[in-house]
């Protein structure tokens, strides 16, 4: 079993789901929801995470050329933000996709540890598949509110090059 291959058609297809959901988002809903949890940030914040726990650790992490400090935070009091536009998340979408084959390849998947502080106790695997997880929770929550506006996303079960 190819567990590398698994991952990346794994990642794509919940990175082909979250595009979905960003391209199907009717414009008023997507700065609609309570601060800070609005569509638009929800959106941000899967593709923000899915990039950085792409990479080795910490340390290797290179933020996205349109990021601005703490936009990913959906807790605590965050500032109040303009929201990214619906295409500048679709391009950065498109760039985690294209990064996608030699992330993973540069993941120690042996590794006993995540090379993020804040994940003690769990390995890289575990922390890989924690990451699919999460962006697929996201992609589910931001499915939920496009379903309550009549809009459906089409299930992605795995997905190639």
């Amino acid at each position: 079993m190819d567990i590398q291959s698994a991952l990346r058609r794994q990642y794509r297809a919940g990175l082909a789901m979250l595009r979905q959901a960003v391209e199907r988002c009717p414009e008023e809903v997507w700065i609609f929801g309570e601060h800070p949890r609005s569509y638009w940030r929800i959106a941000f914040h899967a593709i923000y995470y899915t990039h950085l726990y792409l990479q080795p650790n910490v340390d290797a992490f290179v933020p996205w050329e349109k990021d601005r400090e703490d936009c990913a935070a959906l807790w605590g009091d965050p500032d109040v933000l303009e929201p990214y536009t619906k295409s500048e998340i679709l391009d950065y979408i498109d760039l985690v996709a294209a990064s996608l084959d030699k992330a993973v390849d540069l993941l120690d998947l042996d590794s006993g540890e995540t090379g993020f502080w804040w994940y003690k106790d769990m390995a890289k695997l575990d922390h890989q598949l924690m990451n699919l997880r999460h962006l697929q929770g996201h992609v589910g929550q931001l499915s939920e509110l496009l379903m309550a506006q009549g809009t459906d996303l089409d299930w992605v079960g795995q997905a190639r090059p």
